[in-house]
């Protein structure tokens, strides 16, 4: 089917969802397991941008594609204790529930390093899990592979020692730097993770609402848009798209927190949101390390299509 001019910017699994009669989280099932096509390529990307004119063909018959390898140039820094990724977007971390999934990122890691095992005896490469980051994140994140690795990380982690600086593209024009400090909350009343007004009480379940510190700059001014740098002082789910939403300008490519936002939404290929810099102390040397990796293609190209001339 051809996607129609009004279906035309849109992500693709809204698009499935229409021009097939699919539930949402039908379309994206369909679209993650290889049976979506555009113009005779399998696409499993459900955020992907579609034009219009495009041909979409479902084929629920078609097997599930096997899963890509990590390329080498992702592996940022390996060493006995740590691993340090730049991932692509479009990958999530972990599996979600318990069963492994060979297209996660740890996965790809870890099929990494046994591929680089001299000794075949060694069995699953241990990888351990500090941090992680959104699927439609790109950038730097870090692995361990020792029990040292994970103490001290995990230590830092929680003392936000850790360094971390994000580049995002937000909607609207974010003229001053600030830091935006809330309390959130698994459900904040309309079924979304967000900031509560009561920090002293706790949620269903018993636990209590999480402190969570955001410091933004602005980098860049765009037209209808502000790249912006943002350094996390803690590391809750979602923190920065939750913090830069309430404040009024949600990322680009934003589908969750966006609620509410009155202005113009400006299309993007994905969540705009790329892991920039990262840095912490070896857990063995106790030496400083610190890492930088530039935005990727689809951010580049969205910020030459908004530069200002």
């Amino acid at each position: 089917m051809r996607v129609p001019d009004d279906l035309s910017g849109k992500p693709l699994d809204a698009v499935v969802r229409t021009l097939f009669s699919l539930t949402w989280g039908k379309a994206r099932s369909c679209i993650e397991t290889g049976k979506v096509q555009l113009d005779g390529q399998t696409v499993t990307n459900t955020t992907r941008r579609v034009r219009a004119g495009v041909d979409v063909t479902l084929r629920m018959s078609a097997p599930r594609p096997r899963p890509g390898e990590l390329d080498a140039h992702r592996i940022v820094h390996v060493d006995a204790h740590v691993v340090v990724v730049n991932k692509p977007a479009g990958i999530s971390t972990i599996p979600y529930g318990d069963e492994e999934d060979p297209d996660t990122l740890d996965a790809k890691v870890r099929t990494y390093l046994a591929r680089q095992q001299t000794d075949r005896s060694g069995g699953r490469p241990a990888l351990g899990i500090v941090h992680r980051l959104d699927k439609e994140t790109s950038g730097l994140i870090v692995f361990t592979r020792t029990w040292l690795a994970k103490k001290s990380l995990t230590d830092q982690f929680r003392a936000h020692t850790i360094g971390r600086r994000y580049l995002a593209i937000v909607h609207g024009d974010l003229r001053t730097a600030r830091t935006l400090r809330s309390h959130l909350v698994a459900d904040r009343g309309d079924g979304l993770r967000g900031s509560t007004q009561r920090p002293g009480q706790l949620e269903k379940g018993g636990s209590s609402p999480q402190l969570a510190i955001t410091h933004v700059e602005p980098v860049e001014k765009l037209r209808g848009a502000t790249l912006v740098a943002c350094r996390l002082e803690t590391g809750r789910t979602h923190q920065i798209r939750i913090h830069l939403s309430e404040a009024g300008h949600p990322l680009l490519g934003e589908r969750v927190y966006i609620r509410g936002f009155a202005g113009e939404s400006l299309p993007a290929p994905r969540l705009m949101l790329h892991a920039a810099e990262l840095g912490f102390v070896h857990p063995a040397s106790q030496k400083p390390m610190s890492f930088e990796q530039p935005p990727p293609a689809d951010i580049e190209e969205t910020l030459t299509r908004l530069r200002i001339p």
